[in-house]
């Protein structure tokens, strides 16, 4: 048993190694190329499927787990965009993806957005799309600012970040609860001077 979790620890500190560099450049995947396997795979089908290629007139950036190594098997590529004009985005998303998989489109009017999910071979893809630019996105500023609770608290850190997603706790509210932050972890993270 105590080879089988060593190994684990290898494999998860070899993965981490491999993807958390200091001074990642978010805006361009490229960095995926020279990450842990999922981080490969998630570039190929990206690039293989020209899918930032399609959403490049909405400024889109890869955000979430997958890009800062806190992924779990059921994670999704989530992609950010800046819609100003959201009929222009939903036309865009049906020419472009409507015939994906299980494609589906959805509106949320509390967060003004649009949504489409579908799912490629090895992933689901979400699209977010919302009249704020990326960079200025709570899901850019989160992953930012996890980004660097991570390089500083380092790999058992990450690992008990991925442990709370194992038991469901959603990425926020998993870094709230390791740092002891109260309140919305939503709100409170954004809030850290780091």
């Amino acid at each position: 048993m105590a080879f089988i979790l060593s190994g684990l620890l290898t494999l998860n500190t070899a993965r981490n190694k491999s993807c958390m560099a200091p001074n990642l450049n978010f805006l361009d995947i490229a960095y995926l190329e020279n990450g842990n396997e999922r981080q490969k795979n998630a570039y190929q089908v990206l690039t293989e499927n020209g899918i930032l290629e399609k959403l490049n007139c909405f400024t889109p950036i890869l955000v979430g787990t997958i890009p800062i190594n806190i992924d779990i098997e059921s994670s999704d590529l989530d992609i950010i965009c800046y819609a100003p004009n959201q009929e222009n985005f939903i036309q865009s998303l049906n020419y472009n993806f409507g015939k994906e998989n299980q494609f589906i489109i959805s509106k949320n009017t509390t967060f003004n957005s649009v949504k489409a999910n579908f799912f490629t071979a090895d992933f689901e893809i979400e699209i977010f799309g919302q009249n704020i630019p990326t960079q200025q996105q709570n899901a850019y500023r989160h992953m930012l600012i996890e980004y660097k609770i991570l390089l500083e608290k380092g790999e058992d850190f990450r690992l008990r970040v991925i442990e709370l997603k194992r038991q469901g706790y959603k990425t926020e509210p998993a870094f709230a609860k390791l740092l002891g932050l109260r309140g919305d972890p939503y709100e409170e993270l954004l809030k850290l001077k780091l």
